[in-house]
């Protein structure tokens, strides 16, 4: 329990800040290459939506499992306290309440990966799809030819 103890905050902070620095250089990467991209160069719709979802699964990995990473930080952290206030024998509110309160941070700071990785993986996906409109007109693709 002592090593969970001092090495919890510190593995869950890793984790995720090593979630929220690759979403951020596949969200740079992504912006950088939706900029050069030429549709007119593309001959085939398919070629161009392999280039558009290049790293998209990978923010909405991030996206969707960082808070699973925080709450999971959360609940070791609440067990910690828990074992604590066992091992003690008798209930201090103060330490129960900054053990919880402490604990919850792991959660936070998993909303605070996800919730940006979402915006920017919504925004290129749109941004995707807008590419491809845009192959569709240079093509004269209509959706009602399909």
């Amino acid at each position: 329990m002592e090593f969970l103890k001092q090495y919890l905050d510190i593995s869950v902070f890793a984790v995720l800040g090593l979630m929220s620095f690759l979403a951020l250089a596949y969200v740079i990467e992504r912006t950088i290459s939706y900029s050069r991209i030429k549709v007119e160069r593309y001959r085939q719709l398919e070629h161009l939506k392999i280039d558009l979802n290049k790293g998209l699964p990978i923010i909405a990995t991030i996206a969707s499992n960082a808070p699973y990473v925080g709450l999971l930080g959360t609940v070791f952290g609440i067990m910690l306290t828990f074992y604590d206030i066992g091992q003690s024998g008798q209930i201090d509110t103060n330490s129960v309440m900054v053990g919880l309160a402490l604990a919850l941070k792991a959660t936070a700071l998993g909303l605070f990966v996800a919730i940006p990785a979402m915006i920017f993986y919504n925004l290129l996906v749109a941004k995707a799809e807008q590419l491809i409109s845009l192959w569709k007109i240079a093509h004269g693709v209509s959706e009602q030819g399909r």
